[in-house]
């Protein structure tokens, strides 16, 4: 590492790892420098010499080599939390791809870990918290203008897949070998900014499709129903199946509303004042006139709306720039390693739920009854091996 440049470790060349290397070879950030990559595939040793960098089969050799200061994981879910301790073993820091376990005692190891080693550097990739319009939408929540939290809906349905996309791995869309579906290959993005932006929910009552629309065995679709706590409630459907697709996410609050289409526009609403204190005030011809259009709606209510250019090329680098940052001069982390778990946890709570049937507590939530009820599931796949420490 030199005094303004991290040297970083790619751990698994596949069309994540090589997108990560395109870019940082292009020098799309400054602060990172690619220093070395791994992958298991012999064949992929000339991609790196195209880099001119050096390439190891055993994600071992890599972390004792000297070439890196820190790495990313851009490797199967299940192997994050492994990958990324023996990392923070070696002293080095840690970049991992979301989700950073499958399940929460995986994930949970190696939060645990990595506080125990928090000289070193731990944060996960979640990309479009760097996303101005979400930024935005933060700043402007937790400032408190629109009150409490009431209701939010998300729609987020535009991970279509064919069914070519599932029958090109073995591994892919099993429990054994991917660990679920869409919440946990498509999703997670959207579990993390959700709660980014609306709390942590303290329960998730679920129902999924597993196989509804295609081959496999995991689920393709998802309608999930959660708990805020003090009447607050949400929403959250997802589907891979969904070729039209749709992207919408909704907030309301006691004082106003955020509605976020396509990840791109967003319409607030600011109310005058909270909404229980308009409704007690109001005289019924004014009523009568909001419901004819006749009133004049400006005195309580007002609307704006906003449109943000996509920056989805910029978000991996702004991560990775923020990442190196953290470690060269302290700058606060987008996306600490802490927050990962969050997504992981209501992913497993909304599983759980689909599997039994019932409201599962998140705020208690029972991470040895998830496992079981997982490990049934790779077992009568007879593929992989079950899953137990993380």
């Amino acid at each position: 590492m030199t005094d303004r440049t991290v040297r970083l470790g790619i751990i698994g060349l596949g069309a994540q790892g090589g997108y990560y290397a395109g870019f940082l070879s292009r020098g799309r950030v400054p602060n990172v420098q690619l220093a070395a990559i791994c992958d298991t595939d012999e064949s992929k040793r000339a991609v790196a010499d195209g880099y001119g960098v050096p390439f190891f089969t055993d994600y071992h050799d890599l972390l004792a080599s000297g070439a890196v200061d820190a790495v990313v994981t851009t490797i199967p879910h299940y192997l994050h939390p492994e990958v990324a301790i023996a990392a923070l073993d070696a002293g080095l820091h840690v970049l991992v791809e979301k989700p950073i376990g499958v399940y929460t005692k995986q994930a949970r190891a190696l939060l645990d870990h990595a506080a125990e080693v928090s000289d070193r550097t731990t944060a996960v990739m979640f990309n479009q918290r760097t996303n101005p319009l979400y930024i935005d939408l933060r700043n402007l929540i937790q400032s408190g203008e629109l009150g409490k939290l009431r209701h939010t809906s998300w729609i987020i349905t535009t991970w279509w897949r064919p069914q070519g996309y599932y029958d090109q791995s073995a591994w892919r869309a099993t429990w054994g070998g991917e660990g679920g579906g869409v919440l946990v290959n498509q999703a997670p993005h959207q579990l993390d900014l959700w709660q980014w932006l609306c709390g942590v929910p303290k329960s998730v009552f679920a129902k999924l499709a597993f196989g509804f629309r295609r081959d496999i065995a995991v689920e393709d679709e998802v309608t999930a129903l959660v708990d805020f706590g003090d009447g607050a409630t949400g929403t959250f459907t997802t589907a891979t199946h969904d070729l039209a697709g749709t992207d919408r996410l909704e907030i309301l609050f006691d004082a106003g509303k955020i509605v976020v289409d396509d990840s791109k526009t967003v319409t607030i609403t600011r109310l005058s004042a909270p909404e229980q204190e308009i409704s007690a005030g109001m005289d019924l011809a004014t009523v009568r006139g909001i419901f004819t259009g006749e009133t004049d709606t400006s005195a309580f209510m007002s609307v704006s709306t906003r449109s943000y250019e996509s920056p989805w090329s910029d978000q991996h680098p702004a991560v990775l720039q923020n990442f190196a940052a953290n470690i060269l001069d302290g700058e606060p982390l987008v996306a600490p390693v802490d927050d990962g778990i969050h997504g992981v946890r209501l992913a497993n709570a909304i599983h759980l739920s689909g599997w039994t049937g019932e409201e599962v507590s998140i705020t208690d939530f029972d991470e040895e009854r998830y496992l079981t009820e997982l490990n049934r599931r790779i077992a009568d796949e007879g593929q992989f091996p079950l899953r137990g420490e993380g």
